[in-house]
């Protein structure tokens, strides 16, 4: 059988090309800002729950970054995440669905009034009640019968001895953003603890 060279071309036609072309917009893109312990590990956690078609890092200290994106790149195989890319530009962030940023240990006390604006905001867009615990009596001096005192003990102390230990805790916030994450892209209506308003509590 002869194919024609207008055979040929209409032939072409048919078959699709595999690869993503170049300027596709991504349907799930995640940016993480920041390279630091917490930050990689909230990159690597997103990676491990295929959340995103596209994932960019973006950090002013572009040897870190690149050091980072290689390493990540290199390991790609065992992702399903098809694309990640970094630069010091925060172009590279465009079309994200999702940002995370971690603000530096040192920042936190500066960034004090911004999150408790934040805080008080989301609180107020909810239409919730201030305190949404199943028990609207936990924590009440006269009525500790989930040992919530003892609870919320291990869980101040806990961070302090891991960082006695390593230096840093990463884990515990990396795994709850991609838990978070997944939650947004997903619309799981799952609920997540992660806040409160505070007040008459440690010179708040």
């Amino acid at each position: 059988m002869r194919i024609s060279a207008s055979s040929h071309l209409n032939l072409e036609k048919l078959i699709a090309p595999v690869a993503e072309e170049e300027g596709t917009v991504p349907n799930n893109k995640i940016t993480v800002v920041g390279i630091g312990q917490v930050s990689v590990t909230c990159a690597i956690s997103i990676l491990g729950k295929s959340l995103t078609d596209e994932l960019a890092l973006v950090d002013v200290l572009e040897d870190k970054l690149k050091g980072e994106i290689m390493d990540l790149q290199h390991r790609s195989l065992f992702l399903q995440t098809p694309k990640i890319v970094a630069d010091k530009d925060y172009s590279v962030t465009a079309n994200s669905k999702t940002v995370v940023v971690k603000c530096r240990s040192s920042l936190a006390r500066r960034g004090e009034a911004p999150a408790d604006i934040l805080t008080y905001v989301t609180w107020k867009s909810s239409g919730l009640p201030k305190h949404c615990e199943v028990n609207p009596e936990m924590g009440i001096e006269n009525n500790n019968s989930e040992n919530w005192k003892e609870v919320h003990k291990m869980v101040v102390e806990s961070a302090y001895e891991v960082i006695k230990l390593k230096g840093y805790t990463n884990w515990a916030t990396g795994l709850s953003v991609a838990d978070l994450t997944e939650s947004m892209l997903k619309h799981l209506f799952r609920n997540h603890p992660v806040s409160t308003v505070v007040k008459g509590m440690y010179g708040h």
